[in-house]
C-alpha cells in the first residue's frame, strides 16, 4: 500500500476516535498491535489498547493534526490532543505519533506525549 493510503487510514481511524467509535478505530489495528508511550508504558495487542482507551478516553478526545508525514509503511503525526479527565477538566497535550503499518493496518505506535501546547511556529516568533 502507498504512503498516501496509510495517511488516509490514520485520518479515518482518528475520525472514529473523535466520534467515540473506539471499535471503529480498533478495526484499523492489527490484532498484535503494539503501542509504546515513550517513558511510560507499552500496550501489547488490540485488547490491551481497548482496555487502555476505556480509561484514558472518558470522553472522545479532540485532535489538531498540524503535520502528517508518510513514507513507506510509516506515518508520523505531529499535533495536539485535548483530553477530559473523570471530573470533566480538559488538558491539552502536544504529541508526535509514529505509526507503523502492516498490510493496511496499524501494527505499531511510538507515541511521544507531553502535557501542554505544541511549541514553535507562531509561538517561537513571539519570543
Amino acid at each position: 500500500m502507498s504512503a498516501a493510503t496509510h495517511k488516509a487510514i490514520l485520518e479515518k481511524a482518528n475520525a472514529a476516535i473523535e466520534k467515540g467509535d473506539y471499535e471503529g478505530f480498533l478495526a484499523h489495528c492489527t490484532e498484535d498491535t503494539e503501542w509504546t508511550f515513550v517513558g511510560d508504558r507499552t500496550l501489547s495487542g488490540k485488547q490491551a489498547v481497548r482496555e487502555w482507551m476505556a480509561t484514558a478516553y472518558t470522553e472522545p478526545p479532540k485532535f489538531e493534526v498540524h503535520h502528517l508525514i508518510a513514507e513507506g509503511d510509516i506515518v508520523t503525526a505531529l499535533g495536539e490532543i485535548t483530553l477530559k479527565d473523570e471530573t470533566g477538566k480538559e488538558t491539552r497535550h502536544a504529541y508526535c505519533d509514529v505509526w507503523r503499518f502492516r498490510e493496511g493496518k496499524m501494527a505499531g505506535l511510538h507515541a511521544f506525549v507531553i502535557e501542554g501546547a505544541l511549541q514553535g511556529g507562531g509561538a517561537a516568533q513571539a519570543r
